[in-house]
């Protein structure tokens, strides 16, 4: 029978040439050691491209190449791990070693759990179990629903491998294994926010079966906020009929589950009449700007200037309590340089309700977190630029200060996606309300897990 090893599943071939030939020196066994009693004493973990090549473990995850140390392996004729029937080649097996990967069709939150986290060895005569733990591919979180909550207040951490998390420790090592809630498919986790948690800010950490897991440097960033409308940061205001004033803000406790945090901004006040259809700047709402923000003394301290843009982003919660769709969206502007209806420079249209080039309803039954890659800002889009490139385009300008408009023109999806398209949004006059808090700007850096110390 011909074998064809496929990289997928099998360390680099230079490695396997090297262990084949320490096998070789052992493998030259008479026939009368097949059928004896099978003996592990170690498991290595082979990957070439570590510091450490052939590593003791105690543990492996789907897809990875173990060495197997122990006695009795001649004649070997199945190995089961986790209870799933797994392939090796004769060729890498000796009376005292043998090579065996772990496959990607491996069960592990599936396995029964009489087997699950065990290798078994079988012969003609014998067999042998050994516990050995199986974990999926190293867990990752790619968003939190809400990164600025109140103490006492659950959060959904979303990602990939997240099951059956323990511990979940904050910034400031703030560990909770109480209130954490796991989805079966690793999908997302829920856990109430401890008090006491760093104003600094910084990643969350989980430990899951899977492994350890960092958030990105984003979570209670109180240190990046640009304005709260509660004493961080100084809105502006001046005479213009579109302007939301200090005087528009609101107080009353809004949300479910994530609840408001002292004043907001109502992007479409009271006093103001419905939004038109097809007019740009309806509302607006400003930082104080010139003389007052002063991004580089803020922010460079925990986000050095040559940080890649793909690694800083623009953070704020947003409550939206009924349906947001088929018209109207917020432009961010990184200075008050724009008119309005701009679909270029430094500015980024944030449009919640398409979504795969349709309008979907987009609403939120408590206050949610969007994030908003700096590189994401039309200026900055299409090629890599660092922190340095946004601090000093706003010290070169008059007005520097940042704000939101709510716009209400046609929208083509060209635009939002970037990509070719004929299709329109024709805007509708609208009163939808949609609030915003706690501006801010913050790392998108992410912490390394290891699973070894070393």
């Amino acid at each position: 029978m011909k074998y064809i090893l496929n990289k997928k599943y099998w360390a680099p071939i230079a490695l396997l040439g090297m262990l084949f030939f320490g096998l070789l020196l052992t493998s030259c066994e008479s026939n009368d050691t097949e059928g004896k009693a099978i003996t592990i004493t170690k498991v290595f973990l082979e990957d070439v491209n570590s510091t450490v090549p052939d590593r003791e473990v105690s543990f492996a995850r789907l897809g990875q190449a173990l060495r197997i140390e122990g006695s009795g392996f001649t004649g070997l004729k199945r190995v089961y791990i986790n209870g799933y029937s797994t392939y090796f080649n004769v060729v890498f097996v000796s009376d005292n070693s043998m090579l065996v990967n772990v496959s990607a069709d491996t069960p592990i939150l599936d396995a029964d759990p009489s087997v699950r986290n065990t290798i078994r060895f079988a012969n003609d005569t014998n067999e042998f179990t050994f516990p050995f733990e199986i974990r999926a591919g190293k867990p990752a979180i790619t968003s939190i629903s809400n990164t600025l909550p109140n103490a006492g207040e659950k959060i959904t951490v979303y990602g990939t491998g997240l099951t059956e998390v323990s511990k979940v420790i904050f910034p400031g090592n703030v560990e909770t294994t109480t209130g954490i809630t796991s989805d079966p498919d690793g999908e997302f986790f829920t856990v109430t926010v401890p008090s006491g948690i760093s104003d600094n800010g910084g990643s969350i950490f989980a430990q899951s079966s899977n492994g350890g897991v960092y958030s990105p440097a984003y979570f209670n960033c109180k240190r990046g906020i640009i304005l709260d409308f509660d004493g961080r940061g100084t809105q502006g205001s001046w005479d213009r009929a579109s302007m939301i004033l200090p005087a528009d803000l609101e107080t009353a406790v809004l949300g479910t589950g994530n609840t408001s945090q002292g004043k907001y901004v109502p992007h479409h006040p009271s006093r103001m009449p419905a939004f038109e259809a097809n007019k740009a700047r309806q509302s607006e709402v400003w930082t104080a700007g010139t003389g007052v923000d002063n991004w580089r003394t803020q922010f460079t301290p925990f986000i050095p200037a040559s940080t890649a843009l793909d690694k800083v982003a623009l953070q704020f919660d947003i409550y939206v309590p009924d349906a947001w769709k088929d018209s109207g969206f917020l432009k961010i502007c990184m200075v008050n340089n724009f008119n309005g209806g701009e679909w270029a420079g430094a500015v980024y249209n944030y449009v919640p309700w398409i979504v795969d080039g349709k309008s979907v309803a987009f609403q939120t039954t408590g206050w949610t977190t969007v994030t908003i890659p700096l590189n994401k800002f039309y200026a900055w889009s299409k090629e890599a630029f660092t922190f340095e490139t946004v601090l000093t385009y706003r010290e070169s300008q008059t007005y520097q200060n940042f704000g939101i408009y709510f716009e209400n023109n046609d929208i083509k999806l060209s635009n939002v996606t970037g990509t070719a398209s004929e299709v329109e949004f024709l805007a509708k006059a609208t009163s939808v309300k949609v609030y915003t808090d706690n501006w801010r700007i913050v790392s998108l850096d992410t912490p390394v897990y290891n699973d070894f110390a070393n």
